[in-house]
């Protein structure tokens, strides 16, 4: 019982400390201090487990852990809840599973290289984390710091052509969190209080007058910009694309989702939806939505690099993600959520096969995969489910996420919403098809192989396991849609919605 109650804490404090020591082991071993971060992330992942069942087992809308025994709003605190524990499961998860897939990268670094990037890895998932579940909005800050100073470290590492990408995400991202800095100074102004609970009392005066319509705009554009919502989405195409290919399939699935989910829990559970001004900012963010999901589309179709294809793709995806928080009803916030993680694992797994895929021939051009089934199975079926989920046939997950905000579109008489939801998905099958075209029909490409294979699968198994673990998640999380419905989002949903 003790564990449980201390559990929220050690989501974020086992990866921490093991990033802060990470570069001393390396030191006395080179790989040591990677098995330290990765013990850890481990840990949190069971941690979060844990959390998730002691807070479904409450039967309360959230469980509060202070910080060091001050209560709040003086003090610092965690609050979980069935969403939040989800999202850490989710970041978790994948944070330690795609830990192993980088290893084959670094095989012929020194120690330094080896442990500073398993320090940026786990400080990446101790920012991630400490979002989820912070309830504090400086707090918050802090580890939105965090996530992004080591994003920045671990995309720079990819190679020359990444310097200019994270330099540039540097300097954009800096915009962002600096906007969210503001619209904290304001918003203490107004209510006094940096705990989020306290907040969503205390601001209910003033949330239909001009300071608080300027803290939101700061708000919204601050994670516009961090989870690459159009148009604020310029740093992300070259940054998922010249990433290190170790690290992108967590980049791309949880770095953007986080900031999305801090927007949702500001928006729906701070904030509240039913004044001038958060309705206001529903239809700019529909807008933004719709226009990221066609452009986004469009963009994609157009490319022939398959890890740029896929980050213009993640622009449109996390369309779908506001569009469903701007329908502003249960069905599309629910469609919101799932699409949020449901993306996570989508996108991971696509980057984990586009990185072997670089990893074996050293090129990932679109026309350039032919009998690619033949010689990486695993990566050829996983992506065929990936691609089956982005377009949105059951059972794989992205069905149900694009179901949910069909009936929100309906049900709040949006029919706009569904007709952008239905010819992204003729555009989907288009750029997506093509790939499952050429890897299982058109014939055999004359790829120079850089690496040994190893393996039968065509990767070591360190690359080829998670690959497969991420694709089997797309069609369990399809599969058993329904009762993480049931159980997490539906208990955890925001009171504005139910009134």
């Amino acid at each position: 019982m003790s564990l449980a109650l201390h559990s929220p804490v050690f989501i974020v404090l086992l990866p921490l400390s093991a990033s802060l020591l990470c570069l001393a082991f390396s030191r006395i071993h080179r790989k040591l201090g990677a098995y330290v971060v990765q013990l850890a992330l481990f840990g949190a992942l069971i941690s979060s487990l844990v959390t998730m069942r002691h807070v479904l087992a409450e039967g309360t809308k959230s469980v509060h852990y202070w910080m060091g025994n001050w209560a709040p709003p003086i003090g610092i605190e965690f609050v979980v809840d069935p969403l939040n524990t989800a999202v850490a499961c989710m970041i978790t998860f994948l944070a330690f599973v795609i830990s192993f897939y980088s290893k084959p990268f670094l095989e012929n670094e020194d120690w330094l290289h080896y442990g500073g990037y398993f320090t940026l890895y786990g400080l990446l998932t101790v920012g991630l984390c400490g979002m989820t579940v912070t309830g504090d909005v400086f707090n918050m800050y802090v580890y939105l710091e965090i996530m992004s100073l080591s994003g920045y470290g671990l995309i720079a590492l990819g190679g020359h052509k990444s310097m200019l990408a994270a330099f540039r995400y540097l300097l954009v991202g800096t915009i962002g969190a600096s906007l969210y800095l503001i619209g904290i100074g304001y918003l203490y102004a107004m209510t006094g209080s940096l705990n989020m609970a306290d907040i969503s009392e205390r601001i209910q005066p003033f949330v239909n007058t001009p300071l608080f319509a300027f803290v939101v705009a700061c708000f919204l554009i601050a994670f516009g910009i961090k989870m690459a919502l159009f148009p604020l989405h310029g740093w992300q195409p070259d940054s998922y694309t010249f990433s290190h290919p170790g690290a992108a399939g967590f980049i791309s699935g949880c770095m953007s989702k986080v900031p999305a989910y801090a927007m949702l829990r500001y928006f729906f559970y701070v904030f509240g939806i039913h004044n001038t001004v958060m309705g206001a900012l529903m239809n700019v963010l529909g807008i933004m939505g719709i226009c990221g999901i066609l452009i986004g589309s469009v963009m994609a179709l157009a490319q022939y690099d398959f890890r740029r294809m896929l980050a213009y793709s993640s622009v449109a995806q996390l369309g779908y993600i506001a569009v469903g928080m701007a329908m502003g009803n249960i069905y599309g916030f629910i469609g919101a959520v799932l699409h949020l993680i449901n993306h996570a694992f989508m996108k991971s797994s696509l980057f984990l096969v586009v990185g072997g895929i670089a990893y074996r021939f050293g090129e990932v051009n679109l026309y350039r995969l032919g009998g690619l089934n033949k010689k990486m199975p695993v990566s050829s079926i996983a992506t065929v489910l990936a691609v089956l989920s982005m377009i949105g046939i059951p059972p794989t997950c992205g069905f149900f996420s694009k179901w949910y905000l069909m009936l929100g579109a309906f049900e709040g008489q949006q029919y706009i919403f569904i007709a952008v939801l239905v010819v992204s998905s003729l555009l989907n099958a288009i750029y997506y098809v093509r790939i499952v075209e050429q890897m299982f029909v058109q014939r055999e490409a004359s790829l120079t192989e850089i690496h040994d294979p190893e393996t039968k699968l065509g990767m070591p198994l360190s690359m080829v396991i998670p690959i497969g673990v991420t694709g089997l998640a797309i069609l369990i999380l399809g599969i058993y849609s329904s009762s993480l419905v049931t159980n997490i989002v539906e208990v955890g949903l925001p009171e504005v919605l139910l009134k």
